[in-house]
């Protein structure tokens, strides 16, 4: 049974992606890819509000309520966001938790966080396609992402069509599957 035991922490530390756990969004767990990611040493996160790891304290509270609802109704949420790491530089991420307490979804949640280089299949991206895209993936429309981020809609339909071009696709649906399933460097 040690061996076992042993065998998950390593499997554990070693995952290609990073693993958290959290309490009320505080890290309580988290593998060596997580921290790397981040540019943090392991033991400098544990204990740490997850807040040190958004551009702002208003960018913390506003990723809390996105998924919240979600994680209530369905124990899971994914998306993707902008991390901060410890050099003060934005990393985009692709993000899923599940809750451990569907009660009360924060109280106790496992996390994993894929880096999302710049470059999809060799087209580089904007901020604001990353944006369209974030939003796209969470299924939000041209005017939900234009309202929340102070834009029109034409001209978040403006940005999906030049993505659209960008990956020669024909559809939101096949840009998503490109995003999910294309190489990424």
């Amino acid at each position: 049974m040690d061996g076992d035991l042993n065998l998950i922490e390593q499997a554990f530390d070693a995952a290609p992606i990073g693993i958290a756990v959290s309490s009320h969004r505080v890290l309580t767990v988290c593998n060596t890819s997580f921290a790397e990611m981040l540019g943090y040493a392991r033991s400098d996160l544990l204990g740490q509000s997850f807040s040190i790891l958004y551009p702002s304290h208003a960018e913390f509270d506003r990723v809390r309520n996105i998924g919240l609802r979600a994680m209530e109704e369905h124990s899971i949420y994914n998306d993707e966001r902008m991390m901060q790491r410890k050099d003060g530089v934005r990393i985009w991420c692709r993000f899923s938790a599940r809750t451990l307490t569907p009660n009360d979804p924060l109280a106790h949640l496992v996390m994993s966080f894929s880096q999302i280089r710049d470059q999809l299949d060799g087209v580089q991206l904007t901020k604001r396609e990353r944006e369209v895209l974030s939003g796209l993936s969470r299924g939000q429309t041209s005017k939900e992402i234009g309202r929340e981020k102070g834009l029109s809609p034409r001209t978040i339909e403006d940005v999906r069509a030049r993505l659209l071009r960008k990956f020669g696709v024909k559809s939101t649906s096949e840009l998503l599957g490109r995003m999910s399933y294309g190489t990424i460097t």
